[in-house]
């Protein structure tokens, strides 16, 4: 069973961190993911940073820009991540957009995730159909999940066929805003969140895009396996003291 799959059969209120690799400084990705770990957090999404990084809010895309200008790239990411695994055993995703894999080949990329110990991806930007009929196979093949994002706006239709092509979790936006945006469940979102539950998925799902606080963080909790959280947690990560910033951030979630 691949660690995904173990940690939604075993856990609820499940706790996800997002961060950008190489932000704050170059060589903190693997030192915040074990800090990450110690803390509680449940399940890391690491970030590879892309110029132009259209669903981010400011928070993400200026600690991309800080990112890039450090010098990372998915080269290096990988270099770094090649001994992750000796300390870090819950589950890691890669989330970027779709340029820097095809640039670096989607075979090498997924021979990557693997040889690192990733368990599955997060491209944003890749269409359904071009998943379905070009990478679903490669993916397959490395045993790397490909978790799909769904809007408030996503048809019943879709939703099903996203289920189908799943074999991790699905992603759901709280609002079709950028992230960054604060959680607001008014009527709409509530009905969006209970329209998902009563199709009853395969696959676990996860909110995320607004949640920063622990009321956030229980209140997605009521309608999904978990929540994500990624500006509020980049925003607070402190280059002086990236280990302690991380612990003070996590300790309001996992007292």
């Amino acid at each position: 069973m691949n660690r995904i799959k173990e940690l939604f059969q075993k856990k609820k209120d499940i706790l996800s961190i997002y961060y950008t690799a190489g932000y704050p400084s170059l060589g903190d990705t693997v030192a915040i993911a074990e800090a990450l770990q110690e803390s509680g957090a449940d399940l890391l999404e690491i970030g590879f940073p892309y110029s132009d990084p259209v669903a981010d809010g400011p928070t993400i895309q200026a600690s991309s820009k800080q990112a890039l200008d450090n010098g990372m790239d998915l080269k290096l990411l990988f270099e770094q991540l090649k001994n992750l695994r000796a300390k870090v055993t819950i589950p890691v995703l890669l989330m970027g957009y779709v340029n820097p894999m095809l640039q670096f080949g989607v075979e090498n990329f997924c021979k990557a995730c693997v040889d690192a110990g990733v368990d599955g991806c997060i491209v944003p930007d890749l269409p359904m159909v071009e998943y379905e009929e070009l990478y679903k196979a490669v993916f397959a093949d490395h045993g790397l999940s490909n978790i799909f994002l769904v809007t408030p706006q996503t048809s019943t239709e879709r939703i099903h066929k996203i289920d189908s092509l799943s074999n991790g979790f699905i992603y759901l936006l709280s609002s079709s805003a950028t992230t960054g945006q604060n959680l607001q469940v008014g009527d709409t979102t509530e009905a969006y969140f209970s329209r998902i539950a009563n199709l009853k998925l395969k696959n676990p799902t996860m909110i995320g895009f607004g949640i920063s606080s622990k009321e956030t963080f229980n209140k997605a909790c009521q309608y999904a396996n978990g929540a994500i959280i990624g500006s509020a947690f980049v925003k607070a990560l402190d280059k002086s003291d990236v280990q302690g910033s991380v612990k003070r951030f996590i300790k309001e979630f996992r007292p």
